[in-house]
């Protein structure tokens, strides 16, 4: 069964990498006085917006994406990352409420939801997760170019 073979090399792999980036030598002391991750302050809307779009323009212009079966999954995680971080400078954005974003928040849901369903699961599968993820990044990048924000 290749799927459950794919499967058990894709967790194969995470736990050696896991192992190898959690800290097998090296000094604890150092990492301990590293300052917390530039992660923590969230990107301006407008440069969430731009990097988004970037993204999803990049991905939509892949013919392979929308033809051939198991070949986007690298393309999914990065757009959801982007839209991860595009949800983060929504969040930080002061000038609209919360009730602004309701419509984006849920573009961003289906995108997750897609992504949750796993790899890649082709171009012909109805209702799996490249319409959700491609789909709603879509959209998303639509109702980004509908609602500007000054």
């Amino acid at each position: 069964m290749i799927k459950g073979w794919g499967a058990a090399a894709s967790i194969t792999f995470a736990v050696v990498a896991a192992v190898g980036v959690s800290g097998c030598g090296g000094d604890a002391d150092a990492d301990a006085k590293k300052p917390a991750a530039a992660s923590a302050k969230a990107p301006s809307f407008s440069e969430a917006s731009k990097a988004f779009k970037d993204v999803a323009a990049t991905a939509y212009l892949d013919d392979v994406c929308t033809k051939e079966a198991g070949t986007c999954w690298d393309k999914m995680n990065t757009i959801v990352d982007s839209a991860r971080d595009l949800r983060k400078a929504m969040n930080a954005e002061k000038s609209v409420g919360p009730e602004f974003w309701t419509e984006a928040y849920n573009l961003i849901d289906t995108m997750e939801e897609g992504l949750a369903v796993g790899e890649d699961q082709g171009a012909e599968a109805y209702g799996t997760n490249r319409p959700k993820v491609f789909g709603s990044a879509h959209d998303l990048a639509d109702w980004l170019d509908a609602h500007p924000i000054k």
